[in-house]
């Protein structure tokens, strides 16, 4: 019988759902760095990334 290591199984719900849009969102800058022209993103297209230029926060579209 397998069981999840103690500090896993504590971890609320929605400290989970945080940890996930933060990954997803760097992995959108990544795909985005990787992809630029230039040496570095410009904060416009870092904000158009991060999908906050001129909206509401709230950030990442997901099931949390």
């Amino acid at each position: 019988m397998r069981v999840a290591p103690p500090s896993t199984a504590i971890v609320p719900l929605d400290q989970e759902c945080v940890a996930l849009a933060e990954i997803e969102l760097c992995g959108e800058l990544i795909i985005a760095a990787s992809t630029a022209e230039g040496e570095r993103l410009s904060p416009d297209r870092i904000d158009e990334v991060l999908r906050v230029a001129g909206g509401p926060a709230g950030g990442v579209d997901g099931e949390c």
